[in-house]
């Protein structure tokens, strides 16, 4: 991941990330990965998977990535973050894409998890830092 000043430079292509990038430097984050993202490594190549709805294709993005060979990781959301009690006992690891990104990009600023997962995962997610908790 190469971040420069807030200002994102994106080529798109319709080749495959597989067809691009050595399996051995892709990473595929997905929700359900058994693996913790500890850090970010400027030699792999992030995956951010995306679904349009998490409740029916449960473990897909795991399956995707295991089907194809790649390392998997999850965000540390588990490990930084608490569960909140709420009216629907709602806890999600699954974030939208761009939620996402927001988590990797204010880490790779920071080299802080709790800074990163404050900016990414909302609060409707059931999750919050210790600290937030009263």
């Amino acid at each position: 991941l190469h971040f420069l000043s807030c200002i994102f430079q994106m080529d798109t292509t319709q080749e495959s990330y597989l067809d691009l990038f050595p399996l051995d430097a892709i990473v595929y984050l997905t929700p359900d990965s058994e693996n913790v993202l500890e850090d970010i490594d400027p030699k792999k190549v992030y995956v951010l998977g995306g679904l349009v709805d998490e409740s029916i294709h449960k473990k897909l993005t795991l399956q995707r990535a295991q089907e194809q060979s790649l390392q998997t990781a999850r965000l540390p959301i588990r490990e930084y973050m608490v569960k909140t009690v709420n009216t629907k006992n709602y806890h999600s690891e699954t974030l939208a894409i761009n939620q996402v990104f927001d988590v990797l990009s204010t880490y790779y600023e920071t080299r802080s998890w709790p800074a990163a997962l404050k900016a990414g995962v909302s609060s409707g997610k059931g999750y919050v830092l210790p600290d937030a908790v009263k």
